[in-house]
């Protein structure tokens, strides 16, 4: 292996790591990214204690920004030792177990060659790995290390600005603030006060199919729509043959508190399909009293529907003219020679605005991306995304 392929290794481990990241909420940009590699590359890319300590000086831009990177560092290169989130470390991490890359057997035995290329972090790897392997491939041990993934997420609305103002730094001139500020100079010429619209992230609502085709998924999906609850603004409901509002459970901080709950509220597990019901079901008693206008809908489904197509096609539309987007993600659609061929799925894609995948880390890291409108590059099924 040469030195170029190895640190190509390295990095793209790295970059799996800040794509992790920018999915729990940490603005990760491009200049920190590079920033971040090339601390790593001073340092010692193969050392915990180093990957962590130049991660978190490069990648951090506040100090929200710090307990999100903490757990998804425990989640991708386990928990670093020594230290916690709030305390001083007391011990220096221990080393990684390095592995390197299409080494020759034998060459840490006397006189054997010693690999070319930089180590790369054998759990890392494997949790990059992890990111593109299909959930329902996926054993015990690698559903643990996916459930740990995932309690980082971080799913957010696009931003929207709202009629409220609020003081800004640029804008129109604020009357009144200024002129608070001119009594309590006494009259005294003062600077003028500005103000502007405030901008807040839509609503996103996740409509989660419970149904028996999609048992392999429901576990990581509602552990996804756990962290999009606890990131705020985020409504869950599940569908299968009924319509069940679980945002109230999905609230616990615990996440298997959480599934608990959900298990204990859900009557159709693993069940049939009816989706132009619910979906109807879901526009009259909440859709269109509010809580579908101008909302990031995100239906979580493989379209299998044992009621009418026909149906499902006219509450699709009628959710459309209703929501700002609507997003689908359908585990079934990164397999090989897949088509949208079930009758659900054929009704309701006319009035879909982008058509994704839903069977990975990676899809879900995407469709995050998506919902926030950092990704320009998904599926557009329909015309340009409503204002």
């Amino acid at each position: 292996m040469s030195t170029d392929t190895g640190r190509l290794g390295a990095d793209g481990v790295l970059v799996g790591f800040v794509r992790a990241l920018r999915a729990a909420g940490v603005e990760a940009s491009t200049e920190r990214l590079y920033a971040f590699l090339r601390a790593v590359a001073v340092l010692r890319p193969g050392v915990r204690a180093d990957v962590y300590e130049a991660g978190r000086a490069t990648l951090c831009g506040g100090h929200d920004d710090l307990e999100r990177y903490e757990r998804v560092f425990a989640a991708y290169f386990g928990s670093p030792a020594g230290r916690t989130a709030h305390a001083p470390r007391t011990a220096p991490p221990p080393r990684l177990r390095l592995v390197a890359r299409g080494a020759p057997r034998g060459a840490g035995a006397p006189g054997g060659k010693a690999p070319s290329g930089p180590p790369v972090a054998a759990l890392a790897s494997s949790a990059e790995v992890l990111r593109h392997r299909d959930v329902a491939t996926l054993d015990a041990a690698e559903r643990d290390q996916l459930s740990r993934l995932l309690a980082a997420f971080a799913l957010r609305g696009q931003a929207r600005r709202s009629a409220r103002r609020g003081p800004a730094r640029r804008g129109e001139v604020d009357p009144r603030r200024t002129v608070r500020e001119l009594l309590r100079r006494g009259g005294e010429p003062a600077r003028l006060r500005r103000h502007a619209r405030v901008e807040r992230p839509r609503r996103v609502v996740l409509l989660v199919d419970v149904s028996g085709s999609m048992a392999p998924y429901a576990d990581a999906l509602l552990r996804f729509a756990h962290a999009a609850v606890r990131a705020g603004r985020t409504e869950v409901f599940t569908i299968g043959t009924r319509l069940t509002r679980v945002t109230r459970e999905l609230s616990h901080r615990d996440p298997e508190l959480a599934m608990a709950a959900v298990a204990t509220a859900v009557p159709d597990w693993r069940g049939g399909t009816r989706l132009g019901e619910l979906v109807r079901e879901f526009l009259n008693r909440w859709g269109q009293r509010g809580m579908a206008r101008g909302a990031i809908v995100v239906l979580l489904s493989d379209g299998w529907e044992r009621g009418d197509p026909e149906l499902l096609g006219r509450q699709m539309r009628r959710l459309h003219a209703l929501a700002h987007q609507v997003v689908w993600a359908n585990p079934r659609k990164a397999r090989p020679g897949y088509a949208p061929l079930a009758a659900g799925m054929a009704a309701a894609l006319p009035s879909v605005d982008a058509f994704l995948e839903g069977h990975s880390l990676a899809a879900l890291e995407r469709l995050a991306a998506v919902v926030r409108g950092a990704d320009a590059g998904a599926e557009r099924v329909r015309g340009a995304d409503r204002a």
